[in-house]
């Protein structure tokens, strides 16, 4: 946003420079025009004066001495002819005078003389010149004017004059080269002050952004510091601080609620089971003893339900800090602790490619919290003879999981070759108390997985779950890398 605002800006204010510069360099280059036109037209009209007195051979003489000093000190070229077109004196070498000739002679070879022409037949209809072509760095590099010899119905003749335009042509060059400098200063000026300002604008803004990610990520103390920019978005500001301290009190109260409240139940009902216990030797055999049996089974799992929100209470209140952690390690023991279990199942438990020196900034044992719930979770649904598979290794370009991969984040798999989950259903495998319908039976409280996702979000990575051909389940737990 901050390059496309710096960008419309930057466009608005050189189309403004543009719109001043041009018109400002077109006025200059009109009035140069005029400026050359009065003060050439000034002296056609002494020529022609000259040569409206011209009686005799001593006043052509004078006018053709007039003429070619004037030539000869200003490189143009004069010719003086009569109301037939007959050229009566002429002065000048080189294109000047070739163009004063050609517009005499009313022939037209070159570009530019057809306006000489013009200005001949003008000037013998007793019409001086009024208006010569804009003078710009590039061309005419001459000009004609015109100017009648007598007035009205006693026009005689007229003196053509072609004016080079080098001088007046240089001024103009001079002068747009300084308009453009100019120009380019004031832009160059405008942009540092339209950087500054859409940093200022934007600065809140950011703050704001960065402080939203944090909050989405789950860090609830994220708050937006900056306290610059317009009064609108310092306002806006201060109304989300206080929108997060508010969310932030409430999650925090619905968490001390939960966690409150498992922990001051986890008391009465160790009670309950303790005397369910001591109840059944007075039990005799019979129906009274099987209902029982299942009243017990009920409170030691409501026991491990009240136990599992008080983990996930735990969890999500994000208190701990984030640290370094041995994943290579954590999986290797994890991975040792569990193969009695799975033995005992009659599931085989194999680690394969583990790559070594796997380190992630995580929560406290958060790798090896998570593969936990996932061998948990493994040794319940998994039916005997059936293999569970733990890789750990960096995953890089989208690749999989590899003891030789390059740097990357660190990814721990847990594969089996089981009935696996329909593939409608895995999206329900990290939601807190449910299960797929075919394994409603199986003990437990539902909240393994969800604990495990959770504890791999607040670490900055993600539990990911999908199907294992041919058949099974894969749940890959991705860490961000250490350092």
């Amino acid at each position: 946003m901050r390059r496309r605002l710096l960008a419309v800006l930057m466009v608005l204010m050189g189309a403004a420079a543009l719109l001043l510069c041009i018109p400002l360099a077109d006025a200059y280059a009109r009035g140069r025009t005029e400026h050359l036109l009065l003060q050439r037209r000034s002296e056609a009209v002494r020529f022609a004066d000259l040569a409206d007195r011209m009686r005799s051979a001593a006043d052509r003489a004078e006018l053709s001495a007039e003429i070619g000093r004037y030539a000869q000190l200003y490189g143009a070229g004069v010719v003086v002819v009569d109301s037939a077109g007959a050229t009566v004196a002429r002065a000048g070498t080189g294109p000047a005078a070739e163009a004063a000739t050609d517009a005499a002679t009313d022939d037209s070879p070159r570009v530019g003389t057809s306006d000489g022409a013009d200005a001949r037949r003008r000037a013998l209809t007793g019409r001086s010149t009024d208006r010569l072509p804009t003078l710009r760095p590039w061309g005419p590099r001459t000009v004609v004017l015109a100017e009648p010899v007598g007035r009205d119905e006693r026009v005689s003749g007229a003196v053509l004059m072609a004016v080079p335009t080098e001088a007046a042509r240089r001024d103009v060059t001079v002068r747009w080269s300084l308009i453009a400098a100019g120009a380019f200063a004031a832009f160059a000026a405008a942009a540092l002050v339209a950087a500054g300002i859409t940093r200022w604008l934007m600065r809140p803004v950011l703050d704001l952004d960065r402080a939203v990610e944090r909050l989405t990520a789950g860090s609830l103390h994220a708050r937006a510091v900056s306290d610059t920019g317009p009064p609108e978005l310092r306002h806006l500001r201060q109304h989300f601080n206080t929108m997060a301290e508010a969310m932030a009190d409430s999650i925090g109260r619905q968490r001390d609620f939960v966690a409150d409240a498992s922990h001051q139940l986890r008391n009465p009902l160790a009670t309950l089971v303790l005397q369910l216990e001591n109840v059944e030797p007075h039990i005799a055999p019979g129906p009274g003893l099987a209902e029982h049996g299942r009243a017990l089974d009920e409170a030691e799992r409501l026991e491990e339900l009240l136990d599992g929100l008080l983990a996930l209470a735990r969890v999500e209140s994000g208190t701990a800090e984030l640290g370094e952690e041995d994943v290579s390690r954590a999986v290797r023991e994890r991975v040792a602790a569990w193969t009695p279990v799975f033995r005992a199942a009659g599931v085989d438990l194999v680690a394969a490619d583990l790559a070594e020196g796997l380190r992630a900034r995580t929560l406290p044992d958060a790798a090896g919290r998570v593969l936990d719930a996932l061998l948990d979770n493994a040794v319940k649904f998994v039916p005997r003879g059936s293999r569970v598979e733990v890789r750990a290794g960096r995953e890089a370009d989208g690749s999989t999981a590899g003891p030789a991969g390059p740097a990357g984040p660190v990814v721990v798999r847990v594969t089996d070759d089981g009935p696996g989950v329909p593939e409608e259903h895995l999206p329900l495998l990290l939601r807190r108390f449910a299960r797929s319908p075919e394994h409603q039976n199986v003990p437990g409280s539902g909240l393994g997985l969800a604990i495990a996702d959770e504890i791999a979000r607040i670490s900055g990575g993600r539990l990911d779950v999908g199907g294992h051909e041919p058949h099974g389940l894969r749940v890959e737990l991705r860490l961000p890398a250490s350092g």
